[in-house]
């Protein structure tokens, strides 16, 4: 049974910490004439689904910066969630912990990643909006393996030599004649609180998608990224510099 007829305080968590070796400064980095961080903020703030909209980082640049976009601010990631061993939902819990000990809960958390610039409102909206209805779990954002599909992947053996993934080698096989699969891309992520805690997790077997065209899975984890996200943003929204 869906959950649409209650009303739901809805946390958006974007998580922004300053330490990054694929590519330094990237949360801070231009975009489109703005750091990639505001990009994420202006989504959020641009939702209205949400009842509060928070920057999780160790670096007071981005805080100052997140600050200006529009979003809270409202304490800094202790260090031992700002290494690359941290993981996502630890940073998520510690936020929803946070907020309860200062007297505020919320029924429904997103992560809203800086590194996937792309997404657009909608989506967000796309994604609570069945997250609510079906009342599942948790809902994540998919794209559709193209080239990257088993069926045309290759193991390769310590000579070199290119084993089958699916151990059939794909001569004359059609891509529209094969079962779709899907990657997770990084657009929306959104689950129940008391689920996210019960599982620690996005991933499990209440777990719903919502699909995203290609152009938006891109993630920026290094220079080329940045790179295709920059040349794709221009593409659809024209150079802001013209």
């Amino acid at each position: 049974m869906g959950k649409n007829k209650e009303k739901f305080s809805v946390l958006a968590v974007i998580p922004a910490r300053g330490g990054s070796k694929g590519l330094p400064g990237k949360n801070l980095r231009p975009l489109h004439g703005k750091p990639l961080l505001h990009h994420s903020v202006d989504h959020a703030l641009k939702a209205p689904c949400f009842s509060t909209v928070v920057v999780s980082t160790d670096d007071s640049h981005i805080a100052e910066s997140a600050v200006l976009a529009g979003a809270q601010v409202p304490f800094m990631r202790p260090p031992e969630l700002a290494g690359d061993t941290a993981s996502s939902i630890d940073v998520l819990l510690h936020c929803l912990d946070w907020y309860e000990e200062e007297g505020q809960s919320f029924d429904i958390v997103t992560m809203i990643e800086p590194t996937s610039p792309l997404r657009e409102v909608s989506d967000i909206e796309e994604g609570i909006k069945l997250l609510i209805s079906n009342g599942c779990g948790s809902v994540v954002s998919v794209c559709e393996s193209e080239g990257e599909h088993p069926s045309f992947s290759y193991r390769k053996d310590s000579d070199s030599k290119i084993i089958p993934f699916t151990g059939k080698q794909p001569t004359n096989l059609r891509r529209q004649d094969i079962e779709p699969i899907y990657f997770l891309d990084g657009t929306f992520y959104g689950s129940f609180v008391k689920d996210l805690r019960t599982h620690e997790s996005f991933y499990h077997e209440d777990t719903y998608c919502t699909e995203v065209p290609k152009w938006k899975s891109l993630e920026i984890d290094d220079i080329y990224d940045f790179a295709m996200v920059e040349a794709v943003m221009k593409l659809r929204l024209g150079d802001h510099n013209s």
